[in-house]
């Protein structure tokens, strides 16, 4: 079975009565723990996006701390991890400014670890990638928060400075 398009789905909702969309939505929110989650930003949290970024700062920070640092094999998977989990918060949020300030402060925790600087090829390659990642997205920001953010990768982008 092939896929119908958003336009043909947004068609088809518009015509639904209001209760058969709500009977829908809770149907698509018993299949993925993903569409569940988009669902509760949507509802819960995306009327407050400064709480909801300090909170995802802080499960990263949380996440940071228990990272295990005894192979550097398991604080890759870790990292990836993180990271992966935060790509998934700003594919919720949909702000390129949010992407960015996310993306800041894995990149901070990364640097206070002191695992991108260890003689780790592999993790210093995902340190700079993602330096690299904010660069682009900075560039695509009104300018005001171009220099913000700009200064802030600045900071991180030094070698020997927190």
């Amino acid at each position: 079975m092939k896929a119908a398009t958003v336009y043909d789905i947004k068609e088809a909702l518009q015509a639904l009565p209001p209760a058969q969309v709500a009977e829908l939505c809770l149907r698509l929110v018993k299949f993925k723990k993903e569409n569940k989650e988009l669902v509760t930003y949507l509802l819960f949290e995306s009327h407050n996006l400064n709480s909801y970024l300090g909170e995802i700062k802080a499960e990263m920070e949380v996440e940071f701390a228990g990272i295990n640092t005894s192979q550097v094999y398991f604080a890759k998977k870790s990292l990836r991890r993180i990271l992966r989990n935060t790509n998934k918060q700003v594919r919720y949020i949909g702000s390129k400014a949010a992407e960015v300030e996310l993306l800041l402060a894995y990149c901070q925790n990364l640097k206070e670890s002191g695992l991108a600087g260890k003689k780790a090829p592999v993790i210093d390659k995902l340190y700079q990638s993602q330096l690299t990642k904010i660069k682009k997205l900075i560039g695509s920001l009104h300018e005001d928060l171009q220099y913000d953010y700009r200064r802030l990768l600045d900071k991180l982008g030094q070698p020997g400075t927190n």
